[in-house]
């Protein structure tokens, strides 16, 4: 049955109640009209809307889900669906339901490969950046850095310090582009993978940051495919900065553990937290790369106790 039929049917059968029981009902209207008599038509009347605004209710209340879906559905967190109506449903409300689950399915699938193809351009610009701030400034500061020091070695006294303190803010900001580097392209991912990379990638936090960071990683981990590690290597790197930036923390704890035929990748600070709703630039960037790899990202944070970032990733998406 159609959406106006049923709407149709709900209404006529609460007027054909109030006709039947105004025909055959013991009760007559006066002229001028009775208080016993008005008191009966205005309690009909209000039994009439009260039945009417209920059955109304039960027949629109799909789209009322529909309506509070739509208005809170977010493509970042897959899996949001509705349950379809079964035989009371209506067809039309039925048919909407299906068509609004299915639209959903496409917009998560070609969300997901449209992340896919700007994630993965993002991180092929990065290695392009990352190489050229290898082969061409970092080369050309170390060849700054030979001839400073030929110059010191054969200048007079005054001039030897100064040409000493030159070395010293050219070293410092070698040390800096190949940080730079390391962010931009872990080649230690590459070589000794995951774990040497978050290993390398906490203690240069550490180093920089003053943080206290304290490692927890199995040894037991299953093998994950390149695309997966660099995704568990990002979520990381993009929970420490904001954690630096943002949470006032002292400490930082790191885990990676197998569970069961996944990995779960955990960061827990003891910051001031954050607001549930606010959600930026960084954290939209994890559940698009959790996307990418098919892995759950959940985050949870108490304003005054810290926030926690698991990601909890398939680990049989490569075969050993």
């Amino acid at each position: 049955m159609s959406l106006f039929w049923r709407i149709f049917g709900l209404n006529a059968v609460v007027l054909g109640t109030a006709t039947g029981l105004l025909l055959w009902a013991p009760v007559t209207v006066s002229v001028p009209v009775l208080l016993t008599e008005a008191v009966i038509l205005v309690g009909g009347l209000a039994v009439m809307l009260v039945a009417n605004a209920a059955l109304l209710r039960w027949g629109l209340t799909p789209l009322g889900r529909l309506t509070r879906l739509m208005a809170t559905v977010d493509l970042l967190r897959p899996g949001q669906r509705l349950p379809v109506p079964g035989a009371g449903g209506g067809g039309e409300v039925t048919e909407l339901v299906r068509t609004f689950n299915a639209m959903l399915d496409r917009l998560e699938h070609e969300r997901a490969t449209s992340s896919a193809r700007v994630l993965l351009a993002q991180e092929a610009e990065r290695r392009r950046i990352a190489q050229e701030l290898h082969d061409e400034v970092g080369q050309g500061m170390t060849a700054i850095l030979l001839v400073l020091k030929r110059a010191a070695d054969d200048a007079p006294e005054p001039l030897r310090g100064e040409l000493h303190q030159a070395q010293e803010i050219t070293r410092e900001s070698l040390d800096e582009v190949r940080r730079l580097v390391r962010r931009l392209r872990p080649g230690v991912l590459d070589d000794l993978g995951l774990v040497s990379a978050l290993t390398s990638l906490t203690q240069d936090f550490a180093t920089h940051t003053g943080l206290r960071v304290v490692r927890r990683f199995a040894t037991d981990l299953p093998p994950l495919d390149p695309e997966t590690e660099l995704v568990l290597y990002r979520v990381a790197q993009e929970s420490l900065t904001n954690a630096a930036r943002h949470a006032d923390a002292g400490l930082i704890e790191v885990a990676l553990r197998r569970s069961g035929a996944s990995v779960t990748l955990e960061i827990t600070d003891d910051g001031r937290g954050i607001e549930a709703p606010c959600e930026g630039a960084g954290i939209r960037g994890m559940r698009e790369r959790a996307l990418l790899a098919g892995a759950a990202l959940d985050l949870t944070s108490t304003p005054g106790t810290g926030t926690r970032v698991r990601l909890t990733v398939p680990a049989s998406r490569k075969q050993p």
